[in-house]
């Protein structure tokens, strides 16, 4: 799979306002290019959930794939946060709350992601500079 082991990948949900935003957000705080990105409706994402048996009506939105592992919902923004740069490493810490209170979190806004921030007909089309940075 494109010399992906090196890079840590964040599957999410392509068609999701949100979502997109969020990846954009990444790109930009992902200053020591720690990240690829890949929408869970890709060739690539669709072999993800098979390889670590994600059922996509639990978990629709972003999974972080780090080498042999996944987090999913709250556990992969925490994750991901902790490699942006500026202040958000510092959000890491919220991992010393019980997942089922950051997840519950987690679960509202994904639950009405489409309802606050729409919705797309279709996957985002990174840029030609971007190009490199999805699988």
């Amino acid at each position: 799979m494109k010399h992906i082991e090196s890079h840590k990948i964040i599957l999410f949900d392509g068609v999701c306002n949100l979502c997109n935003g969020a990846i954009n957000f990444v790109i930009k705080k992902d200053k020591k290019n720690i990240f690829k990105f890949a929408p869970l409706q890709s060739e690539i994402g669709e072999t993800l959930l098979s390889k670590f048996q994600i059922d996509t009506s639990n978990v629709d939105s972003i999974i972080l794939v780090d080498g042999e592992n996944y987090y999913a919902k709250s556990s992969a923004a925490l994750r991901i946060s902790k490699e942006l740069s500026g202040g958000y490493p510092l959000l890491y810490g919220f991992l010393i709350l019980p997942r089922f209170i950051r997840d519950a979190v987690y679960d509202y806004i994904a639950k009405n992601r489409y309802k606050w921030f729409g919705k797309k007909e279709s996957c985002m089309i990174p840029t030609p500079e971007l190009k490199e940075k999805f699988l």
